[in-house]
């Protein structure tokens, strides 16, 4: 089974360098051209049987565009949800703080967010039932830079260092083997 993974398309928060994560961002017009893009380039794989998104509209309009496009229905997870940042949501990426946060794993985002423990848990529990639900399938997974961050550590061991740096640019895809 192969997992692909993808982070929606721009948002007008990403353009203004804004930490999003549980508010609900819909896609700007680059974005939507990024996820025909993308849909473009997951019809080419030909391979993708079962596509699962985040509950939050950009994921959604995302998964949308790459359905229509390969003739695959989309279902909704919310534990694809994006990393909950408390008090650090809408406020510039650089804030103060912000990615001392990501390292301190048993410490809640923002005081009143959601930990990289309980992140972890969530989206590690989740991949397991995929692999076990859908072991004859190839799953599209549409989601969030935090949420595919975590997936990678999932896949591939990471230093504190590659996690802090880990990057998913928007309608990226990688790809797993499970």
């Amino acid at each position: 089974m192969k997992i692909y993974s993808t982070r929606h398309g721009q948002t007008g928060w990403n353009l203004d360098n804004r930490i999003c994560g549980v508010s609900d961002i819909y896609l700007t017009y680059n974005g939507l051209e990024q996820a025909k893009n993308l849909a473009k380039e997951i019809q080419m794989f030909g391979d993708i049987d079962v596509i699962i998104c985040s509950p939050l509209q950009r994921a959604i309009q995302t998964a949308q565009i790459v359905s229509e496009r390969i003739g695959v229905p989309f279902v909704i997870d919310e534990r694809l949800t994006e990393w909950d940042y408390g008090k650090y949501e809408g406020m510039d990426r650089h804030a103060d703080g912000f990615a001392k946060n990501k390292t301190e794993f048993g410490v809640k985002m923002g005081k009143t967010g959601e930990s990289l423990l309980e992140l972890a848990h969530r989206v590690y529990g989740f991949l397991e039932e995929i692999i076990n639900n859908y072991e004859q399938e190839n799953v599209l997974l549409v989601s969030h830079g935090g949420v595919c961050r975590v997936i990678e550590t999932y896949f591939r061991d990471m230093t504190n260092d590659e996690f802090l740096n880990f990057f998913m640019g928007n309608c990226e895809v990688r790809v797993y083997e499970a």
